[in-house]
């Protein structure tokens, strides 16, 4: 299977799935229609089928898909057995909360360290997690290749300067910066107050009734 060929829409949606999987093998299912599926991920029946259709026949019409295939399916094509190890850039409010829920549903993502320049947090630890001074940053992240930002606009730069110089290729950023990265570096912005302007934009003019 070529996982070029795989839109990017359906790749996103692949997490959804494995986690609901999760939960229903843990449940004692053994299988799950596509309509069910739907119901819980709120992706339309149909969406559903097309992106299972780009992995080969994944279930039978009439039967539904077999939920212990389908979650071994997706564990190796999500590399659920390789563990990616995250760093965690400032240990603020938001970064607390990480670091205590540090993506305990995930086998494969872990946040392993996190840093900061608060006395206070410094040499201590969150949830198990370990917090250096930033200025520790390239002593201490060697074979990291993920980071979650969660600084002050101001730092977002110079930090992903530094985070890249590492070998860091992947950034999710919380911070309103748009931070500029080489291109073999891959960002997801994730801004909270602009997903949350959009909701109520889309409440207002696109009501749902």
């Amino acid at each position: 299977m070529d996982q070029n060929k795989i839109p990017q829409a359906t790749a996103k949606r692949l997490p959804l799935y494995y986690r609901f999987l999760n939960n229903l093998q843990h449940q004692g299912k053994t299988r799950v229609s596509s309509k069910e599926l739907s119901d819980a991920v709120k992706v339309d029946s149909a969406t559903i089928r097309r992106d299972f259709s780009y992995f080969g026949a994944l279930g039978k019409k009439g039967y539904g898909y077999n939920v212990e295939y389908l979650l071994g399916f997706f564990r190796k094509t999500l590399d659920q057995d390789e563990l990616t190890e995250v760093a965690l850039i400032g240990v603020g409010n938001l970064g607390t909360a990480f670091l205590n829920y540090n993506f305990v549903k995930n086998n494969n993502t872990k946040i392993v360290m996190a840093f900061d320049t608060d006395p206070e947090k410094v040499g201590t630890e969150i949830g198990g997690i370990p917090i250096y001074h930033i200025d520790d940053l390239e002593g201490k992240i060697s074979g990291v290749k993920v980071a979650i930002l969660t600084i002050p606009a101001s730092e977002a730069d110079s930090v992903t300067d530094r985070l890249v110089t590492k070998g860091i290729s992947g950034i999710l950023n919380f911070t309103p910066a748009r931070i500029t990265v080489p291109e073999h570096v891959r960002v997801h912005h994730i801004d909270l107050a602009v997903e949350l302007q959009a909701l109520v934009y889309f409440l207002k003019h696109y009501p749902l009734d």
